[in-house]
């Protein structure tokens, strides 16, 4: 009985896909099916440390890759590899089934999809069906992008199935998909992506996404994972600083950093900035603090995230007192010269913490 089901059902969706395709008003022109499988050439925007990274991981995964970066001596470096690379992001664009882009901040971002010879620049008609951008991006620059790429229309028309039905697609799309995990996950290749834009959108690139991280995470609508990432980062900070202020406040009261670490990973207070990623230098291996706050995730990109926090929260009249606390705590330690240095060193700098040994 259940044999006939199956069959029954494999006939109806046959019927239902040929029917469909035969029906479509796109019927006379070339379609492909809209799904992991069509994301053979891969664009990539922005090569730097994270960037980078990532596209070393999809070059190993097997797709086939066109990249762009204003920088011309990381240019030449992927066209020594035999890599293609592209003058323009525009030219990215029409070589491209999907680009992805990893910049700095939203006018970079802005810049490359809306400057001259950006990735919009094609007009009403873009090549590539799908646009990822991983930038860590205020979510209003996320939204509006979203609706400015769907709003195009695709030169070759698509045809995405289903498992019970079929949907022609004219218009390009587009997910928001900041990253968590720094350089290190991005040399790994073990990433989150944390998502925004259409659930089935997210399910096609998922695939994708896993050849550059271990985990997706769908966070709702368009900008919902710019919305992620930067509340990430805020209560990431808070936490640092909160972890920071009583470290040194139990040095000066006569406690070793070393017992009151031990004493948080074993009770209420234990958070990832004390088990993980603790601030005092000498307390643990391997991490910024033991080798005088290099590497990690510099101070001016968490003073970067703040400032998004922060207007954001002021946008939609959110009170977040800390937020803007925090805010002020990293713009002082960038402004003080520290701004390359990792953000957990607002211990030594901020709240003049000691080092283990002191």
């Amino acid at each position: 009985m259940a044999m006939m089901k199956m069959k029954i059902n494999g006939y109806r969706l046959r019927t239902l896909l040929s029917t469909s395709l035969s029906s479509s008003p796109f019927h006379s022109v070339p379609s492909r099916t809209f799904s992991s499988s069509s994301f053979e050439n891969v664009g990539f925007i922005g090569l730097g440390n994270m960037g980078s990274r990532m596209a070393n991981n999809l070059l190993k995964a097997g797709y086939k890759m066109t990249v762009h970066d204003v920088n011309c001596n990381v240019m030449k470096k992927y066209s020594d590899m035999g890599v293609s690379t592209k003058q323009t992001p525009f030219e990215v664009a029409e070589a491209s089934d999907v680009v992805i882009t990893m910049l700095p901040s939203s006018s970079h971002v802005l810049n490359v999809y809306n400057g001259p010879d950006g990735l919009l620049q094609g007009g009403d008609l873009l090549t590539p069906q799908l646009f990822i951008d991983s930038s860590t991006i205020d979510p209003q620059t996320s939204r509006k992008l979203a609706v400015s790429v769907s709003n195009c229309i695709l030169k070759e028309k698509k045809v995405w199935i289903h498992i019970t039905y079929v949907e022609n697609w004219e218009n390009p799309v587009m997910l928001d998909a900041p990253v968590s995990g720094g350089v290190v996950a991005a040399e790994a290749g073990s990433l989150t992506f944390m998502v925004g834009g259409s659930e089935d959108v997210y399910l096609a690139a998922k695939s994708l996404l896993l050849s550059m991280g271990k985990n997706t995470i769908f966070c709702g609508g368009p900008g919902n994972g710019s919305v992620a990432k930067i509340c990430n980062n805020l209560a990431m900070a808070i936490s640092m600083l909160g972890l920071s202020e009583a470290l040194a406040l139990g040095q000066s009261l006569g406690i070793t950093a070393s017992t009151l670490t031990k004493i948080f990973n074993s009770s209420s207070a234990r958070c990832w900035s004390s088990d993980s990623y603790n601030p005092v230098p000498g307390v643990m291996q391997g991490v910024p603090s033991s080798r005088n706050y290099s590497g990690g995730f510099a101070s001016k990109l968490m003073a970067k995230d703040l400032n998004l926090a922060a207007a954001s929260a002021e946008e939609v009249g959110q009170r977040c007192p800390l937020t803007f606390l925090a805010q002020n705590i990293y713009t002082e330690i960038c402004n003080d010269g520290h701004e390359t240095e990792d953000f957990s060193c607002v211990f030594q700098h901020y709240y003049s913490g000691k080092s283990k040994r002191n």
